[in-house]
């Protein structure tokens, strides 16, 4: 049986012989969970959280983590990674097996990839094909967001089989990478139609792609070819006005919106403005975007510069990580991912004349939890209630996999890890767990530190060493319509105050069809030849109004070339009276 107790706090009363079977026990902990903070044991069997109290026996055979003194909080959840993606002629290097390492090595416990079909591909086949990639690799949980590159009939049907029968619940969409990812508003629009339709989360990475385009060809022919003109072609501008544009055809769709890296001020002021009209919108940001900068573009050395070249870039405003910090802070941005796709020196190169060829992406997995503790909680910035928020909880509630993961509670996925709030590390590409060469973060020191990682109930990261099993990480298929995403588009479908017109127009104008006579007048016929337009007629003279009248009308005299009555230049004329005019 279970014996609920205050705080949220549950303890069970469990079978001797089971606990033995694949249990652990993390002893002595005080737990952080995202709404309250209590010390307690937590009690792993068969990958699952049984027990959750104070002073809990041990069994025979239970494994002990001690946690005295520390942090035990739900392991991380990066809402944004791109393993092995195949881009630009390449595939990333962190494939699923070192990223999934990189990954628990700082406390992350669940990754959400995308599989990004190529246009005109089967989204299906391509979901096939990322599964084959993954199973055999992953040393973590995780799951598949999934792109629509292309916009069809058969897109429609297999977005509908995927989140019935496969386990998604959101897609993503491109406004950039044009004539590759991009689609454009009508494909946005239909596509979000769709995902409101069945309950899938539309996702949108926000940039205008004909500007990019256009911008990244006049940098070439002024000669800025280094990474400097990645940002030149691509400012938060045109990440702003997107992102609102976004906003607004996700609106229109009824559909709950997910912007994925929110790298800018601009972005995150048109996150801020759509949720303060009540339009259901979500904003994150990432690791990179928290951490670092865009003036990293302008490093002499041109490896390094290319190394933190991703899109949107990352912005040369010194205050902008501290601004979305602030943003986290204050609930107007959701979650963290890392946006991790990563490249090494000889695949950027291919970018060396050219940074349109620079392939996109940074590191971020392992340093997440970390960055956000330094820049967030030793600032103090966020609560450590609100940093399992920001890196667990918020995620698995609006992906609808809360109370699965993103919480220590009795039924939880055991996914927990043990955190030393005062120790501290720095951050290197020597010490890291990528398969990249390089860290955009190198050198940076960060309080906050993962010392035990615990995945489906393994203890997978101890005291710097990684005790990972290749395939020992399932999908975790994920239901649609999630509570925190769709409660409000439903409800509103319900009592027909969707986004049909926004709240004043409809006291304005009220609700359906509009009951009025219909206009039964003439309706020109456009298959007949049309006239010349005719200018228009000229007003009637004062002179035919006065005629009208019976009023008498003086008559004109006639006028000379200088403009005086003929009668005053009489007396001047020449003999014979003929002017020397010459009148045409």
């Amino acid at each position: 049986h279970t014996t609920h107790t205050q705080h949220g706090r549950q303890q069970t009363s469990i079978d001797q012989a089971k606990m033995a079977q694949s249990s652990l026990l993390v002893r002595g902990g005080t737990v952080v969970n995202a709404d309250v903070s209590f010390k307690a044991d937590v009690f792993i069997q068969d990958g699952i959280i049984s027990a959750v109290g104070a002073d809990l026996p041990v069994p025979p055979g239970t494994q002990v983590v001690d946690a005295t003194g520390k942090l035990v909080m739900p392991g991380g959840i990066d809402t944004h990674t791109h393993m092995q993606l195949p881009f630009m002629g390449t595939v990333a290097v962190d494939d699923f097996y070192h990223g999934t390492q990189a990954a628990v090595a700082g406390g992350t416990t669940m990754i959400l990839d995308f599989v990004i079909e190529k246009r005109g591909q089967s989204l299906i086949e391509a979901y096939e094909l990322w599964r084959s990639w993954a199973d055999p690799k992953v040393v973590c949980d995780y799951s598949f967001h999934m792109a629509v590159t292309w916009w069809s009939d058969q897109v429609a049907r297999e977005m509908e089989i995927l989140v019935r029968d496969y386990g998604i619940n959101s897609f993503k969409t491109f406004m950039a990478y044009k004539d590759v990812m991009m689609l454009d508003d009508a494909g946005l629009y239909q596509t979000w139609k769709k995902c409101a339709e069945i309950g899938a989360l539309a996702q949108v990475h926000a940039e205008n792609g004909d500007l990019i385009d256009e911008q990244s060809k006049e940098m070439i022919a002024k000669g800025i070819t280094g990474p400097e003109g990645h940002e030149l072609c691509r400012p938060e501008e045109v990440e702003g006005e997107a992102t609102a544009r976004a906003i607004t055809i996700a609106n229109r769709a009824n559909c709950p919106l997910y912007v994925v890296h929110v790298m800018s001020k601009c972005a995150a002021k048109a996150v801020i403005a759509a949720r303060e009209k009540g339009y259901v919108v979500f904003g994150e940001p990432i690791a990179a975007g928290l951490g670092t900068d865009g003036s990293n573009y302008w490093n002499k050395c041109w490896r390094h510069g290319a190394g933190h070249v991703m899109g949107p870039p990352l912005r040369p405003d010194p205050n902008t990580p501290r601004y979305l910090m602030d943003l986290l802070a204050s609930g107007d941005l959701l979650c963290v991912g890392t946006d991790n796709c990563t490249f090494n020196a000889n695949q950027k190169a291919m970018g060396k004349e050219d940074f349109r060829k620079i392939p996109n992406g940074v590191n971020g997995t392992e340093d997440r939890m970390s960055i956000v503790w330094e820049k967030g909680v030793y600032a103090g910035k966020l609560t450590p209630n609100q940093f399992v928020a920001v890196t667990s909880t918020n995620a698995a509630k609006v992906f609808n996999i809360y109370p699965r993961k993103g919480v220590i509670a009795v039924g939880s996925d055991a996914d927990l890890v043990v955190w030393d709030a005062d120790a501290t590390r720095v951050i290197s590409k020597d010490t890291h767990h990528h398969a990249v060469d390089f860290n955009i973060f190198e050198g940076m020191e960060v309080h906050g530190v993962p010392l035990v990682t615990v995945s489906r109930g393994k203890v997978v990261w101890e005291n710097g060493q990684l005790k990972t099993v290749a395939g020992s990480g399932k999908f975790v298929p994920r239901p649609p319509f999630a509570p925190m995403a769709f409660s409000r588009t439903i409800q509103r479908v319900k009592t027909n105050e969707h986004c049909l017109m926004d709240d004043r127009d409809l006291d304005k104008y009220g609700h359906g069809v509009m009951d009025r006579q219909p206009y039964t007048g003439p309706v020109i016929d456009l298959s007949k030849p049309q006239g010349q337009p005719q200018p228009p007629r000229a007003a009637a003279a004062p002179a035919q109004a006065q005629r009208a009248a019976g009023t008498p009308v003086p008559q004109p005299q006639p006028q000379t070339p200088s403009g005086q009555p003929a009668s005053a230049q009489a007396g001047r004329q020449p003999p014979g009276g003929h002017s020397s005019h010459i009148f045409g």
